[in-house]
């Protein structure tokens, strides 16, 4: 067995530094400090946080005023759904004007009937509709990032949204279906298009099933969507090629030779992680309808992709088959990210405190325990193509290593989502799922190479019970884009005695789930 002091090896020490001297060992500009467990938020000093969209806001330009109180399917339909992650920003061709714009994909996975309803008494048909995802126009105004009010592009996805099936798998499900159910994850594709990844459907039909009759076939839904988030009509196609399993999350990257690669995390506690590499060039009409699909297993100090079988058979149950190829098991695989300049990927593990002391390995640290890791893996020769890949620890949750403990930092615990922005610095988004501890669920900000290389600092902390959904940096750096989700939904609350009211701490109001956008106060680049 490994122990803990070998397996932090990875990680590069820094130095005990005093703060007149942090800017020499860290790029970010965030000081190391802990920070409270309270009914509002916490922003790190010299920034501030305005609110971009919330549970409830209007989306689409018919929609009406929101009303906790009453809601309906139509009316949310065409509001901002109850949970938020963020997907992804994607970056449309300059316009002639010059006005900085973007699309934000934000993915709505769950609707707690007991947070979500005013008598806690469940409204399927409006779960239906608050849940899926939301496209949103978001545009640089002087120094400031703001949601376009009545965007051209912006547009809600819910369980009505007609979608198209290719593929493989397509003979075997249908090739059309109407719905994208638990949308957990999804990332903006180097060649143009998002992607919307499909978490675990089951509990969703079994909500569903007295609906109508579509929910009663689950083969239909669990799979990668894939758009043109620019064109506010087109039809997203679930891409049966990418297998159908519970996902954490997606990121895409490019071949050398001009390929799609996608990435994959099974969101399962010992859950596995998935590469496509598509057939012929991204270039190609429909690209994702054909490749090969691999499962990382650890070989030595990294891992080697083993190839899956192909046939619908394995795209419908790639979790069996990836086992037959000895895949490694992680702690609850979640958040994945690309740097597009180094190559690296970057998984996030929530933790899993069902591995035993026998299973701990040298990508899965700990046992017994759910404060989870971020790992690294490097493609071998820079080329997502490559069989093999380096693979290291960036940082293990829960403690601080010993030679950080003097700082007195916050530390992640849980790491749920990541996002790197253009200086390759990864943003780590912890989630407990409402469960409250010593610490808020937190953003941090973290350096992946020099001497700061895994030593994380925090630049937000959420609101009581809430969990981290995700951030994203603007094209310009000057703004990211943070998703705070479920705020006040620890156990045993309600939409009628929620553990916090934030955002508006409105005793007429239940608490939402928040789009925020995150600057410093005198303006300049986030994290320095």
């Amino acid at each position: 067995m490994l122990s803990r002091r070998l397996l932090l090896g990875s990680v590069a020490a820094l130095p005990l530094l005093p703060a007149a001297a942090r800017a020499q060992t860290t790029t970010l500009d965030m000081p190391p400090q802990a920070l409270p467990v309270k009914l509002d938020d916490s922003v790190a000093p010299g920034y501030r946080r305005a609110v971009a969209m919330r549970w409830g806001d209007r989306v689409m330009f018919d929609a009406p005023d929101w009303n906790p109180a009453s809601p309906t399917p139509q009316a949310a339909a065409t509001q901002f759904g109850w949970d938020a992650r963020l997907c992804a920003i994607v970056t449309p061709p300059a316009a002639a004007d010059g006005v900085q714009r973007a699309i934000l994909a934000i993915a709505h996975p769950t609707v707690e009937a007991a947070m979500a309803f005013p008598d806690g008494r469940d409204r399927p048909a409006v779960a239906a509709a608050m849940q899926g995802a939301t496209l949103l126009n978001v545009e640089a105004r002087g120094q400031a990032w703001l949601v376009t009010d009545g965007g051209y592009q912006s547009r809600r996805l819910t369980a009505d949204t007609l979608c198209c099936i290719t593929g493989p798998a397509a003979a075997s499900v249908g090739d059309v279906v109407q719905g994208l159910l638990a949308v957990s994850g999804g990332c903006a594709t180097p060649w143009g298009s998002l992607l919307l990844a499909e978490g675990d459907p089951a509990p969703w039909i079994s909500r569903l099933r007295g609906l109508d009759a579509r929910f009663t076939d689950g083969t239909r839904f669990g799979w990668v969507a894939e758009l043109d988030a620019a064109d506010p009509q087109a039809i997203p196609a679930k891409r049966t090629a990418l297998a159908r399993f519970p996902r954490g999350d997606v990121a895409a990257a490019l071949t050398r030779d001009g390929r799609a690669v996608v990435y994959l995390s099974d969101h399962r506690a010992f859950g596995h992680l998935f590469r496509f590499i598509s057939t012929g060039p991204v270039t190609e009409p429909d690209a994702l309808d054909s490749g090969t699909l691999s499962v990382a297993r650890l070989e030595g100090q990294g891992i080697a992709w083993a190839p899956l079988p192909a046939g619908a058979e394995t795209l419908l149950n790639p979790v069996a088959a990836a086992s037959q190829a000895g895949a490694t098991s992680f702690d609850l695989p979640a958040g994945l990210a690309v740097d597009p300049r180094s190559g690296r990927l970057y998984l996030a593990c929530q933790g899993n405190a069902a591995r035993r002391p026998d299973q701990v390995d040298a990508l899965n640290p700990l046992a017994g325990s759910s404060s989870g890791h971020v790992i690294e893996f490097a493609p071998a020769g820079g080329d997502h193509a490559a069989d093999r890949a380096a693979a290291s620890l960036l940082l293990v949750g829960g403690q601080p290593p010993q030679r950080f403990a003097a700082l007195r930092s916050a530390w992640p615990d849980a790491p749920a989502t990541l996002a790197v922005d253009p200086r390759g610095r990864l943003w780590i988004g912890t989630d407990h799922g409402g469960r409250v501890g010593q610490a808020p669920d937190t953003l941090y900000g973290c350096d992946t190479d020099g001497p700061g290389r895994g030593f994380p600092l925090p630049l937000y902390g959420a609101p009581r019970a809430a969990g981290m959904g995700g951030a994203a940096m603007t094209p310009d750096g000057l703004a990211l884009f943070a998703v705070v989700r479920r705020p006040g939904a620890e156990p045993d609350a309600s939409f009628a005695r929620p553990a916090t009211r934030w955002p508006q701490f409105d005793p007429a109001l239940p608490p939402r789930s928040t789009v925020l956008v995150l600057s410093r106060e005198q303006g300049g680049l986030i994290g320095g």
